[in-house]
């Protein structure tokens, strides 16, 4: 069964030289349960939300599968949190969800999946080292970009919580698709 494998929020605002000076993109699990509100999980943030964050990025998901390949490439253990992102996942594939579908976590928390990561030069800077360079191509390259997904229903959750696929239209895009025709543009899934 699809579960939770940590539920991530900033640990550090870190310096950056990109064009916001800092990045919170030093994610790290959370001990026990976590409440989840509109914006996302409650002691999280984003510095720049022009690109993350808001009502229709306020969580992003990475799966466990993904992790797996990436730390096999790079030759290092890349715990939850690494890619920056709120939940770490194992059991359902983060790029091949729809836009739309409704993933339910533990017994009340609600989401909907809105777009797929688009990969920045911050996101580079945290790989460091000889694997920075090239890191945005590459990542795009291998397409396993990860979900943002917008609140519908708050409350709290913890790690080894169950998710569930509760709704999905078989007709709306994947991540996968969006990612190749939209340019990997953020959209707001219809209610």
């Amino acid at each position: 069964m699809p579960s939770l494998l940590a539920a991530c929020v900033v640990h550090q605002i870190r310096p950056d030289s990109g064009t916001e000076g800092a990045t919170a993109i030093d994610k790290r699990p959370v001990d026990g349960p976590v409440r989840v509100g509109k914006y996302g999980l409650r002691a999280d943030v984003q510095v720049s939300r022009k690109w993350h964050g808001g009502l229709d990025q306020a969580v992003y998901a990475y799966s466990q599968e993904d992790a797996d390949y990436w730390s096999a490439q790079l030759g290092r253990v890349l715990h939850p949190g690494w890619f920056g992102e709120n939940l770490r996942i194992e059991g359902l594939p983060t790029t091949g969800a729809r836009v739309g579908d409704r993933w339910q976590v533990g017994d009340r928390v609600l989401l909907e999946v809105t777009s797929p990561r688009t990969p920045c030069g911050t996101f580079a800077r945290w790989v460091g080292g000889a694997d920075a360079r090239g890191w945005v191509k590459r990542f795009a390259a291998e397409e396993r970009l990860g979900a943002y997904f917008r609140v519908i229903r708050t409350g709290s959750i913890q790690a080894g919580d169950p998710i569930t696929l509760i709704a999905t239209d078989e007709t709306a895009p994947t991540l996968h698709d969006l990612y190749h025709r939209e340019g990997v543009t953020a959209v707001r899934a219809t209610d």
